[in-house]
């Protein structure tokens, strides 16, 4: 039975990740989005997986999460990066950290630069064929590009080191599964980003971080409204003082 399932939000360019332990059906959901709150939900059931942990790579500035709405429906337990300021999430995660699901482990990478907080999420999947490896990179290192550095305690030269003194010493064929595409790609590995990325191959630091700051990318849209709903896990308060999903 599958134990992967990529899952997308047209609206954002949002992926979002299920991984299911295979003998258990425990499973971990990473970056869900809130339109797609039913979706989820139905995928989850479809596939007989039990929500142990959702976790968030950042706090995104495009989107709002359904991670507390769907905490709140499943009993999963939710996990964030430290650094990003998501107080409720019930794990605070640094660098090394793991979140347990069946005898899996999704291990937390710390891979800052387009946030401070910003972290990775290697999964090492044991299967009949070998060891499966993805990393999921959240807005660190996407498909021949990565995050933009500037907002949101962001910096370029951090984000470079991260790529390549983290991410870049990967197995190469380690899968990386980015947080967003916007060109209809799904996939990459890191032999194929080292070596062709167009923001960072060839690139010295120096020169990566002058290209960062020319780029001049508008505003997000909804960077003042998703990021402090994010740091919420996308809940705020009723009128009767309980906890309800953002725009409920």
């Amino acid at each position: 039975m599958q134990t992967f399932h990529q899952l997308f939000d047209d609206v954002s360019s949002t992926f979002t990740y299920l991984l299911i332990d295979a003998a258990t059906r425990e499973a971990v959901l990473i970056d869900p989005v809130d339109r797609q709150c039913e979706r989820d939900l139905a995928v989850v059931k479809e596939t007989g997986a039990r929500l142990v942990w959702i976790a968030e790579t950042h706090a995104h500035a495009d989107h709002i999460t359904s991670a507390g709405h769907l905490a709140a429906l499943t009993g999963a337990s939710t996990a964030a990066p430290s650094g990003c300021d998501i107080k409720p999430a019930r794990k605070q995660l640094i660098d090394g950290d793991t979140l347990t699901f069946g005898s899996q482990q999704l291990r937390a990478m710390h891979t800052p630069g387009h946030t401070a907080g910003s972290m990775s999420y290697l999964w090492e999947e044991s299967t009949a064929g070998g060891i499966a490896r993805r990393i999921f990179t959240g807005d660190a290192l996407l498909i021949d590009g990565c995050g933009r550095t500037d907002f949101q305690s962001g910096d370029a030269g951090t984000l470079f080191d991260s790529l390549t003194q983290k991410l870049f010493r990967l197995p190469d064929d380690t899968q990386v599964y980015p947080a967003h595409d916007y060109k209809g790609r799904t996939v990459s590995t890191i032999g194929a980003e080292r070596a062709t990325n167009s923001r960072v191959a060839g690139r010295s630091r120096e020169e990566f971080i002058a290209m960062m700051r020319s780029l001049n990318l508008p505003r997000p849209k909804l960077i003042d409204i998703a990021v402090p709903a994010n740091q919420q896990l996308g809940l705020v308060s009723g009128r009767d003082g309980a906890t309800v999903p953002h725009g409920a």
